[in-house]
């Protein structure tokens, strides 16, 4: 088509704006970034320069609309990255800070101390069960008792541990570090009955 002017690129592209419009919608898939796509085009086709030679200017209207439709999503995704970024460094560490980790060190001492009072068959007892995870069938057979003893004496174990500790100590939170510092220590625990 040979040399024509900016005026004449902006008239084209207000002339036939649905057009531009309906096929940048179905190739971007988003009619509002297509809107935004060609406000953007109409402003950037206003210059006063020469445009030089465009063999098709409805495809050169589209490819221009097209790259600031890519450059706008690419920006987006960059924004939400920084957005996902910026939240993820929001997120509070799940891991316990040196104060609880020395809370519940204390506390699993003073668990220990508890179950060294108990008398010798309750402390195996509380042992297998809550250590070596063996079943009241399994407790049962070790000691020749029936599993209904082996129930009194865990209840029996339990009580004793959380009167030596009290009602606080054995709150939620310290049953989990309690049981994460025993979970990382069977053996200690284990070597202490």
């Amino acid at each position: 088509m040979g040399n024509m002017t900016w005026a004449f690129l902006r008239d084209l592209l207000a002339d036939r704006y649905e057009d531009f419009k309906s096929r940048l919608t179905r190739r971007l898939g988003s009619e509002e970034l297509a809107s935004e796509s060609l406000q953007e085009t109409w402003l950037r086709l206003y210059r006063y320069d020469e445009v030089g030679s465009v063999q098709s200017p409805v495809a050169f209207i589209m490819r221009v609309a097209l790259n600031i439709a890519t450059d706008q999503r690419r920006a987006q995704d960059r924004m939400a990255r920084r957005s996902e970024i910026h939240a993820a460094l929001e997120i509070a560490d799940p891991a316990p800070g040196p104060a609880r980790e020395a809370e519940a060190r204390l506390q699993l001492e003073a668990l220990r101390d508890a179950i060294k009072t108990l008398p010798e068959r309750s402390r195996q007892i509380l042992t297998a069960a809550r250590v070596q995870g063996l079943s009241q069938q399994e407790i049962a057979s070790r000691f020749g008792i029936s599993t209904r003893m082996v129930r009194i004496e865990l209840r029996r174990a339990l009580d004793h541990c959380e009167a030596q500790l009290g009602e606080d100590f054995l709150s939620e939170p310290s049953r989990t570090s309690i049981k994460k510092a025993d979970d990382s220590k069977p053996t200690a625990a284990a070597d202490e009955t």
